[in-house]
């Protein structure tokens, strides 16, 4: 469960974020907080995975409020003004999202915030896989976990993702997954194929096969995958 609390004077603000929050699963409300001074309270004495921050509020903005902030949570801004963008990603914001947004726009939004992190490889241990992220598939978003993924496969301007029973078509272009997961456990291996690496049970020539399916190796992709075998030597 990602938690997350609303730092907005805007009421509106608060019941446009709930309820496109209320549309994805796994997020839960905190706090809703209409100023900074309250949010401060509130994160003495509890902590929260995610933060959604208006800029301009009385008192304390909301970048003074987060530079208090020792160890902030993931924080995505919500504000009118474009003007102070810069500054928001110097303090290592997630996104900036300028109202009004889109539903659209806010699950963009939170692949960023909850997305892949950069991977600590440790000697003698594998690293994990914690990435989730959202899809929109029948007129629903799902919420994707990549370890469940065995491929992708480019569809059109679409998408076909692939698990071990289903499949579901993402409205996103595979370049779109070819940069969103981590390198250490995908793997592009043809201009219509992204594989999971710890799902293959076999290379056997110029396919590789998942779940006893073909994935096809693209020409150009064959370097990638001849890495990939001589690194499994090492």
């Amino acid at each position: 469960m990602i938690t997350y609390i609303i730092i907005d004077d805007e009421p509106l603000a608060h019941e446009l974020i709930e309820e496109f929050c209320g549309m994805l699963p796994h997020l839960e409300l905190k706090r809703n907080c209409y100023n900074a001074m309250e949010a401060m309270q509130f994160l003495n004495n509890d902590s929260v995975d995610l933060i959604f921050l208006d800029l301009n509020m009385p008192k304390l903005t909301g970048f003074e409020f987060l530079k208090t902030l020792s160890n902030p949570p993931k924080v995505i801004v919500t504000t009118a003004y474009k003007e102070f963008a810069l500054e928001g990603y110097e303090l290592n914001i997630s996104d900036y999202l300028l109202k009004p947004f889109s539903f659209v726009r806010f699950v963009k939004a939170i692949n960023k915030a909850i997305g892949p992190e950069p991977q600590k490889i440790h000697v003698n241990k594998k690293p994990k896989n914690h990435l989730r992220f959202f899809v929109k598939g029948d007129k629903k978003y799902h919420q994707i976990k990549s370890e469940n993924i065995l491929y992708i496969e480019a569809y059109g301007n679409y998408t076909k993702l692939y698990f071990q029973e289903t499949f579901i078509i993402s409205h996103e272009g595979i370049s779109y997954y070819d940069d969103l997961l981590p390198v250490t456990h995908f793997q592009r291996v043809h201009k219509s194929f992204i594989i999971a690496l710890d799902k293959i049970d076999q290379i056997e020539g110029n396919n590789i096969l998942i779940s006893n399916r073909k994935v096809p190796i693209g020409r150009t992709y064959k370097s990638n995958v001849s890495l990939l075998l001589s690194n499994k030597k090492t």
